[in-house]
């Protein structure tokens, strides 16, 4: 059996009640993704024990920490999580390096997964250990947190919105950090946020839940591009597809990917990486036009034959919203009604999706 998270969860509130019955995959970044509120974070502590659900059932990759029913409860420090709050809180009397080996110690030599020089060349931060927290940037102090979560040597990696109390510089920076961590380590990880940018370039796998409730879960590619859902009807809706190297124009300073289990090619302006690496894109909804016949005569470097598989009115009735299948990778166009109606659109149709280099987030 594949390595699973299963989480089971019922709790009570006086203003709603969460219900959910999780399955998240043993391995990678599964993101818990909603409106402040709806009980995500609620999760989140009942994951580490630290609220206990009404009714709960969780196993992680084989492992049973809370069963409700037979009276099983693992208590939170034996259960072998590390966790990230949006405030990183450092011991300040400490300094980096004593942080990280405060929780370096608590692990026995011989369950060590995680070294702490790995662990700061991760996070970028083996030139701040020396340092007290208090001389220390929110993103260099969330950096740290990071770490000293990863040296428990955890099971199970969980990230409350760590990014919540930054401002949009210190996201940029710890964004790439956060994209290590996910290449690199086989910790799963389950990251709770309702920013939409950090979602996409993180999670493999993608739960929306509102009002206590699971909306929909599944691989990010194909939630994201789900019509029935409030993602794709925002201004910043759009697909996420993992490409693979296969080219590199020097002169130009284009990638060329190949797309997943398809002949189909995407090209992005991006600087030189290895054939056979892979490559998360962001592919925005409102940066796809649609045309039927495959023009070359364009400074639109990507045209890709799609089928039109759905179609729906977006958050304004001036333009709909088009899903495609780009033979077997899902996409999103966001178009005006009135190019909808001109190009007589309807389920089925094979049309050329026209994509800018440019536009493309990688």
């Amino acid at each position: 059996m594949a390595a699973q998270i299963q989480a089971r969860l019922q709790v009570a509130f006086p203003d709603f009640d969460l219900d959910v019955d999780l399955h998240l995959p043993g391995r990678g970044v599964s993101a818990l993704f909603g409106p402040s509120g709806s009980g995500k974070t609620t999760c989140l502590r009942c994951l580490a024990g630290l609220e206990k659900a009404d009714q709960a059932y969780i196993e992680v990759n084989g492992e049973v920490w809370e069963d409700s029913q037979r009276k099983h409860f693992v208590a939170p420090h034996l259960r072998a999580i590390g966790y990230v709050f949006q405030e990183a809180s450092l011991f300040p009397h400490l300094s980096v390096r004593g942080n990280l080996e405060f929780g370096w110690r608590r692990v026995a030599a011989q369950q060590r997964k995680v070294k702490l020089e790995h662990a700061c060349e991760l996070l970028g931060i083996g030139h701040l250990l020396d340092r007290a927290p208090g001389n220390l940037s929110g993103g260099e102090r969330q950096r740290v947190g990071i770490a000293r979560a990863l040296l428990t040597s955890p099971r199970l990696l969980l990230m409350d919105e760590p990014l919540a109390a930054l401002d949009s510089q210190r996201k940029r920076e710890i964004l790439p950090f956060l994209e290590r961590l996910h290449d690199e380590l086989e910790i799963p990880l389950v990251y709770v946020s309702h920013a939409h940018e950090e979602v996409a370039r993180l999670a493999d796998h993608l739960v929306l839940i509102e009002h206590g409730k699971v909306q929909a879960s599944g691989p990010i590619g194909e939630t994201l591009a789900r019509l029935d859902l409030p993602l794709a009807l925002g201004d910043d809706a759009g697909v996420v597809i993992e490409g693979r190297v296969c080219a590199f124009d020097s002169t130009y300073q284009l990638l060329t990917l190949a797309l997943p289990n398809s002949q189909s090619r995407m090209r992005v302006a991006h600087a030189a990486l290895p054939v056979g690496t892979t490559l998360r894109l962001k592919v925005q909804a409102r940066d796809i036009s649609l045309n039927l016949q495959p023009d070359g005569q364009s400074s639109i470097l990507n045209r890709l034959p799609v089928v039109v598989t759905g179609q729906r009115l977006a958050d304004n009735s001036a333009h709909v919203l088009v899903s495609l299948d780009a033979n077997g990778t899902p996409l999103l166009a966001r178009i005006t009604r009135y190019s909808f109606d001109q190009l007589h659109l309807h389920t089925g149709q094979t049309v050329w999706a026209q994509i800018k280099a440019v536009a493309v987030l990688a």
